[in-house]
């Protein structure tokens, strides 16, 4: 059978998305969905991501890693579907959809996509590091000269570390450049490597480093590989909340695969 694919990227992190709102793709053939996000055997992506019917919202998203596993919540993904959803007129500029870590809120404005990402309440402050859950759970780690960093070597390191002994953490290093703006770059688990982008890293790189008190403004700066975000936020003494990851996210090309 020949299913229609479209490919989109948010600041280079990269997806497959196909409408399956008739659920004729088979979810737990996860060698395929592997195979296709391959860069050499199949399209290429960072994950692959399904758009469903859901009762009590706009649409579903249902997302899987590179490995062809379904995952956590990815931020990009999440803005790049929402952008999918405009395209194919199941909204115009707002949305509600339902993905795997609860409801998320979302709108376009000129282009530009803004995601509403759950609340954290909880950030563990270590020594030399935080750890967060953003969707996602990812370890934060401030670094000097981020752009001669092996991310690929140190990410799988701390990824298959001591501290993260069951699924293990995203991992992100981050360099302040200003007051309200940080260099990130990130190693993904389930692409197991470096990505261009990570939208819940960077939510979490924001959050961790205004909890340190490395920034105080609630509008920051993340510029990645694959170019910039802003995250946004509120907080009071016991949470995060009204947290919105933002920016662009861009319909490459379509095509058809056999499934």
């Amino acid at each position: 059978m020949a299913i229609t694919f479209y490919k989109y990227q948010g600041t280079g992190n990269d997806f497959i998305i196909v409408d399956n709102r008739l659920h004729f793709i088979n979810k737990n053939d996860t060698k395929r969905i592997a195979t296709l996000c391959d860069r050499r055997f199949g399209i290429g992506a960072d994950g692959f991501i399904l758009l469903e019917t859901d009762e009590n919202s706009d649409f579903k998203m249902v997302y899987y890693n590179a490995d062809g596993n379904e995952s956590s919540m990815c931020g990009n993904g999440g803005r790049c579907i929402v952008a999918f959803a405009k395209f194919l007129g199941i909204i115009e500029n707002e949305t509600e959809f339902v993905a795997i870590d609860g409801l998320h809120k979302a709108k376009i404005e000129n282009d530009v996509v803004h995601l509403q990402m759950q609340d954290v309440s909880e950030i563990q402050i270590f020594e030399n590091h935080q750890f967060l859950n953003t969707g996602s759970p990812h370890h934060v780690e401030l670094c000097s000269d981020l752009s001669q960093l092996n991310v690929k070597t140190e990410g799988a390191r701390i990824r298959y570390g001591d501290i993260y002994t069951n699924s293990g953490s995203n991992v992100n290093f981050a360099e302040q450049i200003a007051n309200d703006k940080f260099a990130v770059r990130t190693y993904e688990r389930g692409v197991e490597d470096e990505t261009l982008s990570c939208g819940t890293g960077v939510t979490a790189v924001a959050l961790a480093m205004h909890k340190t008190g490395k920034t105080q403004h609630n509008n920051v700066t993340l510029k990645v590989e694959g170019g910039e975000l802003k995250v946004t936020f509120q907080n009071d003494e016991n949470s995060y909340h009204n947290i919105w990851l933002i920016g662009p996210a861009e319909q490459v090309f379509k095509g058809e695969i056999k499934w």
